[in-house]
């Protein structure tokens, strides 16, 4: 009984801050914010920190599978949800399209930006005559994967493809479960396993964040950080702020809560 009651005012209270109109439209600047002044974080972090590693638990089990498990439980949250509501798979299936669709504009963007970084990029050769400052020797003809693999440097036009991932993954997860505060005020059934889902995203996002700030104080890396988390924003608007606003039919599957709540809630669903 405690536990249950400790878990209802918890995501209670999550809701209500993810639900929040001035939240909801004021968080992609708070996190680009976050981008662009969390690398003067290196100014005041330790580099002996664990978290200065990036062999780190954290990043090994959770930054290389961002999207996956991104997918894991914001998919569960919203099919559970959207089915317990209206018993319909195939209006699941439709709001669970818009993981599908970011998902594959994330893998689009990473393969061209693969492309780009081989483009433009060449290899070179250190040479430690200077161990602070080695001598950079052009290999030419190498490309970036042969040139890694022989132990040389590769330098190329680079953008982060983590910070990208991450911005990326915490405004999808700020959209999906925005629906939960204005369901739980009309008197959405609100079970445990429901509850339960709704907080593993909201510590989800937390953890992103707290990822994200790792990788900006850790490993500052300017300006490619910056544009990757540009790009993460200009995803997020192209998706939830222009595809899914056209409506849901057969190429569109809708803003996340359309047709699931009460049309009294259409302001807040748009």
């Amino acid at each position: 009984m405690f536990l249950n009651t400790v878990l209802v005012v918890l995501t209670d209270l999550a809701a209500r801050l993810l639900g929040n109109t001035i939240f909801r439209k004021n968080f992609h600047l708070l996190l680009s914010a976050v981008v662009l002044f969390g690398p003067a974080l290196s100014l005041w972090v330790s580099h002996h920190s664990i978290f200065a590693k990036r062999s780190h638990f954290l990043y090994r089990m959770f930054l290389r599978s961002g999207w996956g498990w991104t997918c894991i439980f914001v998919g569960a949250f919203v099919f559970l949800l959207s089915f317990s509501i209206r018993r319909s798979l195939a209006l699941s299936v439709r709001h669970l399209s818009r993981l599908g669709g970011a998902g594959a504009l994330w893998l689009v963007f990473c393969k061209f930006l693969d492309l780009l970084d081989n483009a433009t990029g060449s290899c070179y050769e250190p040479l430690l005559t200077n161990p602070e400052q080695p001598l950079l020797v052009l290999r030419e003809g190498e490309s970036k994967s042969d040139c890694l693999k022989a132990g040389m440097l590769w330098r190329g036009y680079e953008v982060s493809q983590d910070v990208f991932l991450l911005c990326l993954c915490c405004l999808l997860l700020a959209e999906e479960t925005a629906v939960f505060g204005p369901y739980l005020s009309l008197g959405g059934i609100s079970d445990a396993p429901l509850r339960i889902l709704f907080l593993f995203c909201v510590l989800l996002l937390g953890l992103w964040i707290f990822l994200l700030l790792c990788l900006l104080a850790y490993f500052p890396q300017f300006p490619t950080q910056l544009l990757g988390g540009a790009l993460g924003c200009l995803s997020w608007r192209g998706l939830y702020e222009g595809w899914y606003r056209l409506g849901p039919s057969w190429c569109c599957p809708g803003r996340p809560g359309l047709g699931l709540l009460h049309t009294k809630t259409s302001s807040t669903e748009g």
